[in-house]
């Protein structure tokens, strides 16, 4: 492919998996440049999105299809986007290509595997459990080829280059710079979630079974660490009494002074991920408001309606350890002016959208607001934001917005 004149998508999660696909399908050629070894982004963690409620397999596959047939993207992952000089029409980009000390030739037969003697946290499922430090990064890593975590090698350690039998490991794999030109830029570069270890009196670094809400959904998935079984960390208890806290960090101005959009809607479908395994759980959802535009009004109705789930309006002011592992909870109830005092099996803490780009290296050329996050009327002509790298929205709402910013990409392309 030649460079000149394509469409950059930095960033490869749902925003700019959409964005290449959609503009390359009209015939633009695009280079997608993902950060981490494998496009899927923060979506293939999850256990269902909204709205249809479903796993996001099938759809990730449909996308990486569309992709694998497409000639007219060019992937490159483990890669980093330093800096975008230049005007709408000749942007000039530089590009970091990390190494994954694995090449093309990777098969994923896992042979590797079997004789690395050194273990990794797994970051995928969100530091609860383990891999080797040779990984697939998910099972449905796209592509689908394994990486080393080369700092958490043992010393010396070839093991698994003797085990391959493809050639497909090569451990002096090195950086690699370079340069492209594009006629226009979208940021894809998505969000993580806030780190909860700023909210000390909510006991997410002190007690064992406060967990965040990404965990929940990569305990609840049947590839997270319990394989879909909804058990405390702490000693693998099924879960009977549960309590959710809304807003952990988001709409606090000494953390997180935005919504974050999405947490009410994630508690809810935690509260189903629950009630699916134990009809008889206890769950409480503290909230200060929920916040469930339109259409999803309907399934917070569907939430309240069960008979053991308790809604309580009022901030949690502090979350202890009690006995056996339980969780105490101090929290005011503002409707009947009430202190409530629980102890739940578990707690989930709704932990609200951070840009990915808050607290990184900036992108020179790339211009942040003040959360990090990557507005449009801050960027030059040629240059536009997708899904939550522009603010923070649900799946549905970055599909939507991605295939948007897809068409300006296109319309400034034709323009030069």
């Amino acid at each position: 492919m030649n460079n000149q004149g394509k469409i950059l998508v930095i960033g490869g999660g749902i925003s700019g998996v959409t964005t290449a696909i959609e503009a390359s399908e009209v015939g633009k050629d695009v280079i997608l440049v993902e950060k981490t070894p494998t496009l899927g982004g923060r979506v293939s963690g999850f256990h269902q999105y909204f709205p249809k409620l479903c796993p996001p397999t099938c759809g990730l596959e449909i996308n990486y299809k569309r992709l694998r047939a497409n000639p007219h993207v060019q992937v490159y992952t483990n890669s980093e986007v330093l800096s975008v000089t230049g005007d709408a029409g000749e942007f000039k980009v530089k590009v970091r290509k990390n190494p994954t000390f694995v090449n093309e030739k990777c098969v994923a037969c896992d042979h590797c595997t079997d004789v690395c003697p050194s273990e990794r946290s797994n970051d995928f499922n969100a530091g609860m459990d383990k891999t080797k430090s040779i990984f697939l990064p998910n099972k449905m890593a796209y592509p689908p080829r394994y990486v080393i975590d080369r700092p958490t090698c043992e010393t010396g350690c070839s093991k698994c280059v003797d085990a391959c039998k493809y050639g497909a490991i090569d451990l002096e794999m090195q950086v690699q710079e370079f340069e492209i030109e594009v006629t226009s830029v979208v940021v894809a570069t998505g969000w993580k979630p806030y780190d909860a270890k700023n909210l000390t009196n909510l006991g997410f670094s002190s007690v064992p079974n406060v967990i965040n809400n990404i965990m929940m959904e990569r305990i609840s998935s049947v590839s997270g660490p319990t394989k879909g079984q909804i058990l405390r960390p702490s000693d693998q208890k099924p879960v009977e009494t549960i309590a959710f806290v809304q807003c952990a960090g988001s709409r606090d101005e000494n953390h997180l002074p935005y919504c974050s959009s999405i947490c009410c809607l994630g508690s809810l479908k935690h509260t189903k991920y629950v009630l699916e395994q134990n009809p008889d759980a206890k769950i409480y959802i503290f909230y200060i408001d929920i916040r469930t535009p339109g259409k999803y009004e309907d399934f917070v109705a569907k939430v309240q309606a069960e008979k053991n789930v308790r809604m309580i309006k009022g901030k949690v002011a502090k979350i202890s350890e009690g006995e056996n592992g339980n969780v105490l909870v101090e929290a005011e109830d503002t409707h009947n002016l009430t202190k409530v005092h629980l102890e739940v099996d578990m707690i989930v803490l709704a932990t609200g959208m951070e840009s990915s780009l808050r607290g990184q290296e900036k992108i020179a050329g790339i211009e942040l607001d003040e959360y990090g996050f990557v507005p449009a009327e801050l960027q030059k002509i040629g240059i536009f934001s997708a899904g939550v790298a522009k603010r923070p929205v649900d799946v549905n709402s970055s599909i939507q917005d991605s295939t948007g910013m897809a068409l300006k990409a296109i319309q400034t392309a034709l323009k030069n």
